[in-house]
């Protein structure tokens, strides 16, 4: 009898992390997903059969809530999917608020770390993969973007030396590319963004990383072979 695979993923209220738990609950896996949107992150768990643990990533009194809801039975995967985008419309670096840069910073960068850090035992346990999400904007330079440029390039980082520390596991940063997601139309407010392509889209190719297991390290989903 073929175990049943299970998984964690954050920000699985909306956008990507919605649309990987609908096609790993079709494809039977057993999902421990977190958002803050509860009622959102509700539909999402009466449409998958998940359990639905709301809260704040960035809050260590949530993960530890999280960690209670995982216990201690092997985890296929993590999936850190959850971010944050900060103050909308995107200020240059000369006009954010530090206080804004640091909020963006714990969400983005020390969340997954901590995440990784109460998982990872899981993970080892399993032969599991953990997957941070990463952006085209932690390799380019946009006006705008340097906050959370910055703190995905940290997570870029992050995620590489994390890899080389874990050699028994597979660690990636994975890049989806734009998408028609709410956080995208925060960044471009008033803008029709219409032409960004749906999340379900790509999700093909993070099931591919997952199900060809390459080397740890950056992956962008444009560049997989059924990112189409």
């Amino acid at each position: 009898m073929t175990k049943q695979k299970r998984a964690l993923i954050t920000g699985a209220s909306a956008g990507f992390g919605r649309a990987v738990a609908l096609a790993l609950a079709e494809q039977g896996w057993q999902l421990i997903i977190t958002a803050r949107g509860a009622a959102e992150l509700e539909k999402v768990a009466a449409a998958t059969g998940a359990r639905a643990v709301a809260g704040d990533i960035a809050d260590p009194g949530h993960r530890e809530q999280l960690a209670a809801a995982l216990g201690s039975d092997p985890l296929d995967l993590v999936l850190n999917n959850a971010s944050a985008l900060g103050p909308s419309p995107l200020p240059t670096l000369d006009r954010i608020e530090l206080t804004d840069l640091s909020a963006i910073l714990d969400t983005n960068v020390v969340a997954p770390l901590a995440v990784l850090q109460l998982t990872l035992p899981l993970l080892r346990a399993a032969d599991g993969v953990a997957v941070n999400i990463s952006s085209d904007a932690a390799v380019g330079a946009y006006p705008g973007w340097g906050g959370y440029g910055s703190s995905k390039a940290a997570l870029d980082q992050l995620t590489a030396v994390l890899g080389a520390e874990q050699p028994e596991l597979r660690i990636y940063s994975f890049d989806p590319g734009d998408m028609r997601t709410a956080m995208h139309q925060a960044a471009f407010p008033g803008e029709d963004i219409s032409d960004r392509p749906e999340p379900e889209t790509v999700v093909p190719a993070l099931l591919h990383l997952l199900g060809t297991r390459p080397a740890s390290g950056r992956y962008v989903a444009s560049e997989l072979p059924v990112s189409s």
